[in-house]
């Protein structure tokens, strides 16, 4: 008979994008980048068992997913490519179960790929044992069952096949199924269907017709529609504003949701009515007094001010300008996230500080918003730092990098400037490929992406997760060249390109809008340098060879989002609209610009 929660399985890392619960926004930011943002749950049934399965991302800038959803699960599926071995990302995955006390079990997909060879899967699952002691993992923890799989080809068996090009005659994904069924342990549903019911919330979504839904794992207890709940505070420790009525119970079952009158402990559902219900708060009958455990979250390690668009071209492509309009967007993404804080922004008016795991994470918020049609300029990311026995204490990442023999020489040096110390270097045995393992301030790291790219040539491989705070490194110097700033506004002309273009590389290109104060390039040297870009020739009535020379421009830089982030140094600012992104002083005047900077270097003095 159908019992639901009466098998569970947990899923692992997964990399197939989709629409989560933040709808159609993060399913083009996960196809976009080929990762999962966003932790999704669905359940099935496979030989007389209910079983319901999560899939979370692998990325440490997501890692609040992770957190989030650990509690719904009893067991974990740890999925790890057979050619590339376990990365930085999953040992930060890893870590996060094996501290809740979850018994994984390990899949070696892609054994399908001629890299995969029976040696390189040996060598591969030795390393995921090394990996699990030095995490501390128990002797349960560290007996796992070992699969082999091709996900596309659609099977599993437990030994490596003779062929893994052509995989097991008659294979499917029955021994995996099969693995869940017998290692991860159902729930107590026997004693905890006698108390009261209690739910922690792991998700939340909206709906424009039943308001705000919830989704969890329920603890204990049953729940029916009509019945009375209210919402327990994990921070506040008891209950917060009055009781609701549950409207709707909803789960997912495969790719379709279905509509429920009841649920019972060990079930994943959606419930409607609830109130105000936060992420790792608890819904209760009223008769619960205290709420669940939520679990440890890792605190945020970057932060950056949002605020309303005030350059000259503001307005021109957005329809949500104002700083309200910001804050209510950044306030509905922070009650969805739990590694994302947001708050008023000190001394700045309409101003707000959103504290986030990383650049990719801040990212991935900034790209939503600007596809929502909002306008807002952005600060430069800045550490969170920590003060304890009198230390400044920042955080340290521990970052993987796999490159060519020729380039690792490059890498090692940028990095070093970054305040960063080499842990390990080895080479991979493949051909002229070298693994160097970093320990790097976080802030160190902000920007290093492009620097990589063309260090590698656009073939490395960078992997990095949160290590530890440690005492602050000092000052970063020569990470950065400067800019080229302009002092005029209009349309920037070839003829004034031609002239600057041995000053530097450009951002623009000729015809694009300028502005006073905005930076149109890099400088070859380490200061700024104001320049007129909109500068038009000069029209006469004489003609002469020399003056009428073709101009020849190289070809600009062209900023992404994430590349506008790494890049932006202090007192400048991001200017993000539906249709571009901008590169700008903070203050504008070029004037009250010098005025400061020699104010500045008196005071040192």
């Amino acid at each position: 008979d159908h019992h639901p929660g009466q098998g569970e399985g947990g899923g692992g890392r997964g990399r197939r994008g989709g629409k989560g619960r933040g709808g159609e926004r993060e399913g083009e930011g996960e196809r976009e980048r080929g990762i999962t943002i966003l932790a999704k749950v669905t359940s099935f049934r496979w030989g007389g068992l209910h079983i319901n399965a999560v899939d979370t991302p692998g990325h440490a800038d997501f890692g609040g997913e992770v957190e989030r959803v650990l509690g719904l699960v009893d067991g974990c599926v740890l999925l790890v490519d057979a050619a590339e071995g376990p990365l930085a990302q999953t040992k930060y995955v890893v870590g996060k179960a094996l501290a809740r006390g979850l018994r994984p079990i390990v899949v070696l997909n892609k054994v399908d790929r001629p890299a995969a060879t029976a040696e390189r899967c040996a060598s591969v699952a030795n390393s995921l044992l090394d990996l699990f002691v030095g995490m501390g993992a128990s002797d349960d923890q560290l007996d796992f069952p070992l699969l082999y799989a091709s996900a596309k080809q659609g099977w599993a068996c437990r030994s490596l096949p003779a062929d893994p090009l052509s995989g097991p005659p008659g294979g499917s994904m029955a021994p995996l199924l099969e693995t869940i069924a017998a290692h991860v342990p159902p729930p107590a549903t026997a004693t905890a269907l006698d108390r009261p019911f209690a739910m922690g919330v792991a998700m939340i979504e909206r709906d424009p017709y039943v308001g705000r839904i919830v989704t969890g794992r329920v603890a204990s207890g049953r729940v029916r529609i009509g019945d009375k709940v209210r919402v327990l505070s994990h921070e506040a420790g008891g209950p917060v504003g009055g009781e609701g009525k549950v409207t709707r119970i909803a789960k997912r079952s495969g790719m379709s949701k279905i509509q429920l009158e009841e649920a019972v402990a060990g079930d994943i559902v959606s419930i409607a009515g609830a109130g105000a219900a936060g992420i790792a708060d608890t819904i209760a009958a009223p008769s619960v007094e205290k709420p669940l455990d939520p679990g440890r979250v890792d605190p945020p390690t970057l932060a950056m001010v949002f605020g309303p668009n005030d350059s000259p071209l503001a307005g021109r492509a957005g329809k949500a300008l104002t700083g309200r309009a910001i804050g209510e967007r950044l306030q509905a993404e922070a009650d969805t996230s739990v590694s994302l804080k947001v708050a008023p922004a000190e001394g700045a008016g309409e101003r707000y500080e959103v504290q986030a795991r990383g650049e990719l994470q801040l990212g991935v918020l900034i790209e939503g918003m600007r596809r929502e049609g909002l306008e807002l300029a952005v600060s430069p990311p800045q550490v969170v730092l920590r003060r304890e026995g009198g230390q400044t204490l920042e955080p340290l990442e521990e970052v993987t990098l796999e490159v060519a023999e020729e380039a690792a020489g490059g890498v090692i040096e940028a990095l070093s400037l970054r305040k960063g110390e080499l842990q390990d270097m080895v080479p991979m045995g493949l051909a002229g490929k070298q693994r160097l393992i970093f320990v790097v301030p976080s802030r160190g790291l902000i920007g290093f992406k492009s620097t990589f790219v063309h260090l590698t040539r656009g073939e490395g491989v960078m992997t990095r997760a949160f290590l530890r705070y440690a005492p602050h490194k000092g000052p970063l110097e020569g990470v950065r060249k400067g800019v080229m700033v302009s002092v005029a506004e209009g349309r920037v002309s070839a003829y004034a390109l031609g002239e600057l273009q041995s000053r530097g590389t450009f951002f623009v290109t000729p015809g694009a809008e300028a502005y006073a104060g905005m930076i149109v390039g890099e400088h070859t040297r380490e200061e700024d340098l104001d320049v007129n870009p909109v500068k038009e020739k000069k029209v006469t009535n004489v003609r002469s060879v020399s003056s009428d020379e073709k101009i020849s421009l190289g070809a600009p830089r062209v900023l992404t989002l994430e590349d506008a982030i790494g890049y932006v140094g202090n007192e400048e600012l991001i200017e993000v609209t539906p249709s571009a992104i901008r590169l700008r002083k903070e203050v504008l005047d070029a004037g009250v610009r010098r005025s400061r900077a020699k104010r500045a270097k008196e005071q040192g003095q």
